[in-house]
């Protein structure tokens, strides 16, 4: 607990850095990036410059909350024809010609920094710098991805150099470092976006994807711009919970606690299995709606009215039968993301969802940039009647989305997960057990979780659920029809989450970290 500030990050480095920035001075953006610009140095299997982000941003003197759209849009030659004409019937998920996508992060970062920044751009940067060049201990969880894609990163030579020096894998507890990223980064702390979207970086990247085959011009990258917007959101037993709008998936969160609220989850709190069960199958219902409709606004319309209405909640919640599942139809995703919160001492806070789509994203390094591309434009399809087709300058389907939870119009509660799929579940959770089961958020992400569907590329239907619920529970679930899948007692695939409480009479400010992960939450 803390009064002046808190970040919570998933790894301790990059949390480290973002207290520093708060207490130099800067806002909750400062500290944001400077926690996020880390991430990608000290957890680049996970976050990078190469990848997306989105945020929720509250600033405390207007009272409002900002949505920012950091995600990257299809390239000109990304062509659903092109890919046929390659032989491929989809878009490979490694490699280059996964990079379908502009990188969105930096961009981001500079759009929340000339807004809602105080400190010089080059300040939040500066750790991430220093990591880069001198070197940084390596943690068990790169070891470990590092090891599970070895094959992936053995691919392309500078993907290889730079994860896996000396051809092998880096043990736990090594230094490592980036030099090219370094020289990246420090383009970025001097001049801004264009450091990164012009000149020799911009020429490096598309100079490398064109050498492998590829296809982007440097007007991709100048053009590229995030977008402002406003939140969706929808109210949850007296609170109002705020997601972006689409293309992120946000939105099914607030439509699996609309149907929730037509329940007493209250009565569920020691009924592990019928409240995991209610949470699935409002999860499966939201799910359906989500993969009809979540594509790139500008490109299909989306009935965000009607879906958030409680009007359609209720009908849907009419669907839920308490002793039996619905049907659902998977498909793969990924999950390589990372979730930091941050709040300052005047009140502001930010939300950031940051990733690479699979972990070590498309597993291409773009040359001597240092920069690890994305391998989110692998989501779209190249079926013409698809929502999610493919065209150019289109955003895909995103599964990040940051959360925030008010009451009496005041911020409470800061949150967010990484975990492709399990993301929504994972936020329902979270809200669930800290709204109706009036625990603290430190436990309410301790305790054990489930992850129905979908994730890590995996298709299947199984309900994975931590060993850490009971034999009865199990059988309870099983009873029920669920295909239930235990897993170890703090399983990476339940994703890492990260949350901040706000106390709304002291200001005091708890924050939490995922104990599945390897950060902390820290605060002054």
């Amino acid at each position: 607990m803390a009064m002046q500030g808190m970040v919570a990050s998933p790894h301790y480095l990059a949390s480290a850095a973002g207290l520093r920035i708060l207490q130099d001075g800067g806002t909750a953006v400062d500290a944001a990036i400077a926690v996020n610009a880390t991430l990608g140095v000290v957890y680049p299997h996970m976050t990078g410059m190469g990848g997306d982000s989105f945020w929720l941003i509250y600033d405390a003197s207007e009272k409002k909350v900002h949505a920012l759209n950091g995600s990257g849009r299809a390239v000109a030659s990304a062509t659903r024809e092109r890919y046929k004409s390659l032989g491929l019937s989809a878009i490979p998920r490694r490699g280059p010609h996964a990079a379908a996508t502009v990188p969105g992060t930096v961009d981001a970062w500079c759009m929340a920094h000339e807004r809602f920044g105080k400190l010089p751009l080059q300040k939040s940067l500066e750790q991430a710098i220093t990591y880069a060049r001198n070197g940084y201990p390596v943690s068990a969880g790169q070891s470990k991805f590092t090891r599970d894609t070895a094959q992936v990163i053995a691919s392309y030579q500078a993907t290889l150099n730079a994860f896996m020096p000396n051809g092998r894998v880096p043990q736990a507890g090594e230094i490592m470092r980036f030099p090219d990223l370094a020289q990246t980064m420090e383009a970025v702390a001097r001049e801004g976006r264009a450091g990164f979207y012009e000149g020799k970086v911009s020429e490096e990247i598309v100079a490398s994807l064109a050498a492998a085959g590829g296809a982007w011009h440097t007007d991709d990258l100048r053009s590229h711009r995030g977008t402002w917007s406003d939140p969706v959101s929808t109210t949850y037993r007296g609170y109002t919970c705020y997601q972006n709008p689409p293309n992120s998936q946000g939105f099914a969160h607030l439509m699996i606690l609309n149907i929730l609220e037509n329940f007493d989850v209250a009565s569920l709190t020691t009924d592990h299995a019928a409240y995991m069960h209610l949470t699935v199958e409002a999860t499966k219902l939201a799910f359906r709606d989500r993969d009809r409709y979540l594509t790139d606004p500008e490109f299909a319309k989306i009935p965000m009215e009607r879906l958030l209405s409680k009007e359609y909640a209720a009908e849907l919640a009419k669907k839920i039968s308490l002793d039996t599942i619905l049907e659902a139809e998977p498909q793969p995703m990924g999950q390589d993301t990372t979730c930091a919160v941050v709040v300052d001492r005047d009140g502001n806070a930010a939300s950031i969802i940051q990733s690479l789509y699979h972990e070590f994203g498309s597993g291409y390094v773009a040359g001597k940039t240092g920069i690890l591309l994305q391998n989110r434009g692998s989501f779209f399809s190249l079926d013409a009647n698809n929502v999610n087709r493919l065209q150019p300058g289109k955003r895909c389907f995103h599964t990040l989305m940051p959360g925030m939870l008010f009451r009496d119009g005041k911020p409470e509660l800061i949150y967010g997960t990484m975990g492709g799929e399990g993301q929504p579940q994972t936020s329902t959770a979270l809200v669930t057990r800290y709204v109706d089961f009036k625990l603290d958020v430190q436990t309410a992400i301790d305790n054990p979780r489930w992850l129905y569907g979908r994730t890590w590329g995996d298709t299947t239907q199984a309900l994975r659920v931590e060993n850490r619920f009971s034999e009865e529970t199990f059988s309870a679930l099983r009873e029920r029809g669920h295909q239930v899948e235990i897993t170890e007692g703090m399983s990476d695939l339940m994703g890492h989450a990260a949350a901040i409480k706000i106390d709304q009479k002291t200001s005091v400010l708890s924050g939490a970290a995922d104990p599945r992960g390897e950060g902390i939450a820290v605060g002054w």
